[in-house]
């Protein structure tokens, strides 16, 4: 089309920037034709609904108009620039730059984030160790322990709390003499849930007692401006709870769920601990045969999906703008090796043509109700409402493209 000129501007392994400049004869077009479209829905006093004329809407409505050209436009443009240029896109594009003067073209920068196209010319043939793990009866009664403590109850004490103890202080901090407004904490001592100082100085006191003391953040401490600096504060011991932990015996297996013995309930532990160990050899493997094939291909980790699978990250973990360089450079790592896999797996799952198919979404969904005790259909219409569905036909491909991959290489176990 000659009136949507593009042009590249700028490109890298896993983006693209076009320049677009739409010329003001399309762009007029755009006008009239969204102007019609709100015309035939508005409705104005004196004016018949669909009759108001096309002077009255496009001055009553300009704003509404500007924003609907500027959306039909982008869209057009970007469908070209897809068709011409064969990309390949992440996700939908950016737009950067945009310029739009009554009587002028309409302009911006169209940014994307793409798949680069890749050549694997070696994806079998290596040598993976399994790496077998059993389970000691340590393991077992560590899970038992942790059950036995989930389920005590607290009682308050009336001495010098200890570790293990939760309890509720008031902390306020001392400035010019004058303490600050106390902040109610609840903590569990001995799990690193405050900082040392103020831990061994609760461990001195009684419920009810306050003090001033002196105390020091380690130099560890996640806020790089308080490491080593010392503070004065008030501290006052509310309550101190103590667990009453149960017997491990058959009445606490029972407690802990429909076991008829102690035995029972440590075989169901160690089913559980050997299905998670068995996951957890699964997961090593496939790590190492993608590490393996990515070596073997140098595959890349084109730095515009590393820096957006980051902010993903980042805000998954809710972690402050000014805190993100600090951990971009401490997850970028992460980041690399998750892009590689994905871009391999997708790879594989096209050129071998390993999609989920509808069968297979419909045996999971069976299995999963049968898990849960629900009929198939009112969980796929959950899946399908809450969009799971998606998540669920991409963890059947990437099952599908493991087994693929493996079925190539030699597993020894160990």
């Amino acid at each position: 089309m000659t009136d949507i000129q593009i042009t590249k501007a700028d490109a890298e392994p896993g983006a693209a920037s076009f320049r677009v400049e739409i010329a003001t004869g399309r762009v007029t077009e755009a006008e009239r034709k969204a102007a019609r479209a709100v015309a035939q829905r508005v409705k104005l006093p004196g004016f018949r609904a669909g009759k108001v004329p096309l002077p009255v809407v496009q001055k009553r409505y300009a704003d509404a108009i500007r924003e609907q050209v500027i959306q039909d436009l982008i869209q057009e443009s970007w469908r070209s620039t897809l068709e011409r240029e064969q990309l390949d896109p992440i996700a939908d594009p950016h737009i950067h730059d945009l310029k739009f003067e009554s009587g002028a073209p309409l302009t911006f920068e169209l940014h994307v984030e793409v798949r680069p196209r890749l050549t694997l010319a070696t994806t079998g043939g290596f040598t993976l160790t399994r790496q077998v793990r059993a389970v000691p009866d340590e393991m077992v009664d560590e899970q038992i322990e942790t059950l036995r403590k989930q389920r005590a109850p607290w009682g308050p004490v009336m001495v010098q709390p200890a570790p293990g103890d939760m309890v509720r202080v008031a902390l306020a901090t001392i400035e010019d003499a004058e303490g600050t407004d106390p902040h109610d904490y609840q903590i569990v001592l001995g799990q690193n849930q405050a900082i040392p100082d103020v831990e061994a100085r609760v461990m001195r006191m009684t419920p009810g007692e306050t003090v001033d003391a002196s105390v020091r953040f380690p130099d560890d401490f996640p806020d790089e401006a308080k490491r080593g600096q010392t503070r004065q504060i008030r501290l006052t011991l509310h309550e101190a709870k103590r667990q009453e932990l149960p017997s491990i015996d058959d009445a606490f297996a029972g407690e802990v769920g429909d076991f008829a013995s102690l035995d029972a309930l440590k075989l169901a532990v160690r089913e559980d601990l050997e299905l998670e160990a068995r996951r957890e050899v699964d997961a090593a493997i496939r790590r190492q045969v993608i590490e393996k094939i990515a070596d073997a291909n140098a595959v890349p980790a084109p730095r515009p999906l590393v820096e957006r699978l980051l902010r993903a990250f980042a805000q998954g973990y809710e972690i402050p703008e000014q805190t993100f360089t600090n951990f971009a450079q401490e997850f970028r790592p992460v980041a690399e090796a998750q892009v590689r896999r994905d871009l391999i797996l997708d790879h594989v799952a096209r050129t071998e043509n390993l999609r989920a198919t509808e069968d297979e979404i419909d045996a999971r969904v069976a299995d999963l109700a049968t898990r849960r005790n629900m009929e198939p259909g009112q969980l796929y219409a959950s899946l399908q409402k809450a969009g799971r569905l998606k998540d669920l036909q991409f963890g059947i491909t990437e099952d599908k493209v493991y087994d693929h991959l493996l079925s190539q290489s030699t597993i020894e176990e160990r």
